[in-house]
């Protein structure tokens, strides 16, 4: 890929990781009007160092919070915050499912299926219009709230289907209060996201000879900076009750994709 592709991907990476209009969804739609001919193998990989750059980025917006985390971890006290370390975990368990048992699967999804991309993103749709339309709450995230946006979470590896979307609208529909719905979406991507990359050193993929690190590194800039503004932005977005634009955002761009993979 040319350096100003690589530059329009980082940057579409780092917004819509957080924007609930399907990070992958868009990469993949991207990808088919830039023209990348990449495989499905080195396809995955890159869109899995953009959502690296992303998840430093949450890391730096919830540092406090991370700290938090850490220290209390370290003191081995079960209070509030190894709470929601625990929870974290529970949430982390069927994305991890997925990626160790159906990962070839994943990957031929990552081909420039457009058609599919777009209905994904149709369901993401209406997931946001549904979670729009409930009631803000001060209710916490519980143990099996967790699990079950943990499920969300591994459906939305599909590409199409929004992970924050999802998880967000999963949480709310739940019951859970919008903003800590949000804080937990944001948080519970990193540790699966870090997951990836040492399952990927570990098998030998991100190598020299696995793509070209001079890409990489310029579209994890693009990805890092982009998601920092986004995810500041989404966090007041989902406090305003603004999710019905996206999900009309997504319908409309879904409906595009379908007819521009059927026509193309």
């Amino acid at each position: 890929m040319d350096t100003i592709d690589v530059i329009i991907l980082g940057i579409i990476q780092g917004f819509t990781e957080f924007l609930p209009v399907s990070s992958s969804g868009h990469l993949e739609l991207a990808k088919a009007i830039l023209g990348d001919n990449s495989m499905a193998e080195e396809s995955l990989l890159f869109t899995v160092i953009l959502h690296f750059a992303t998840a430093l980025s949450t890391i730096v917006i919830f540092r406090k919070d991370i700290v938090e985390i850490i220290t209390s971890l370290l003191k081995f006290s079960w209070n509030e915050q190894t709470q929601f370390i625990s929870k974290i975990a529970i949430s982390m368990l069927p994305a991890a499912v997925v990626g160790l048992f159906f990962e070839e699967e994943l990957e031929a999804l990552f081909n420039g299926n457009i058609v599919f991309v777009g209905a994904m993103l149709i369901i993401t749709a209406l997931l946001l219009w549904l979670a729009d339309r409930s009631k803000n709450t001060g209710k916490a995230v519980g143990y099996k709230d967790a699990l079950v946006i943990g499920i969300a979470q591994a459906i939305a590896m599909l590409p199409g289907i929004s992970r924050s979307g999802a998880t967000i609208s999963t949480s709310v529909l739940l019951g859970n209060d919008k903003s800590k719905a949000a804080r937990f979406s944001f948080l519970m991507v990193i540790p699966l996201i870090f997951g990836k990359i040492a399952k990927d050193v570990l098998s030998g993929e991100l190598t020299a000879q696995a793509s070209n690190f001079t890409s990489l590194g310029i579209g994890f800039i693009a990805a890092f900076i982009s998601g920092l503004l986004a995810c500041t932005w989404m966090i007041k977005l989902v406090k305003k009750n603004k999710l019905s634009y996206f999900s009309i955002y997504c319908a409309v761009v879904g409906l595009i994709a379908i007819g521009f993979g059927l026509y193309r």
